[in-house]
């Protein structure tokens, strides 16, 4: 008979042990994001895939706050995470510490990310941008790369967070 596993038959790290360990070496930057939801939820997918750090940019909610911690679970405590104004000062940053700055968006020199190939080497920033607008305009000349997910219904895009789940899952399994 199969039987769900209990919390402690998982063997789950604490917070001190994940601060501690070799993470993978991808930043996610949230620009200019509304939902208390999304930047939650970012930060418990980047727990569980040891994600380097998260940036929240521009109007995106910080911890500490009760709506982000309800989907974080606690992610606020074991992830390393900063907050800068400008998007663009943050991109530098990131270009300045050797990371490669991919956007997720829909333009017109995006490639579907199953066409992208991520390179063990690098170290990659990705950019999730706001619900509506997306990335912010003047972020899009400074980014290296874009990357889109396929999506073969009716919609034109996915929950941040479900996007941000795809992107870091695609980019851990390539980076462990």
């Amino acid at each position: 008979m199969v039987q769900k596993l209990k919390l402690e038959e998982l063997n789950r790290i604490d917070v001190e042990t994940f601060k501690s360990v070799e993470k993978i070496p991808l930043v996610v930057v949230l620009d200019n994001i509304r939902s208390m939801h999304n930047v939650g939820a970012t930060f418990r997918t980047a727990d569980a895939f040891l994600i380097h750090k998260i940036v929240l940019c521009g109007i995106t909610p910080q911890p500490p706050h009760r709506e982000i911690h309800k989907a974080a679970l606690g992610a606020t405590e074991s992830v390393d995470w900063s907050h800068e104004n400008d998007i663009n000062v943050t991109i530098n940053d990131l270009k300045s510490q050797g990371f490669e700055i991919v956007g997720i968006e829909q333009t017109t020199n995006s490639q579907m990310i199953t066409d992208f190939t991520i390179d063990k080497t690098k170290k990659y920033a990705v950019i999730l941008g706001n619900e509506v607008e997306g990335i912010s305009d003047e972020a899009l000349p400074n980014i290296d790369s874009f990357l889109e997910i396929p999506q073969l219904g009716t919609k034109h895009s996915l929950n941040v967070s479900v996007c941000g789940g795809i992107v870091m899952w695609e980019f851990a399994k390539a980076l462990k």
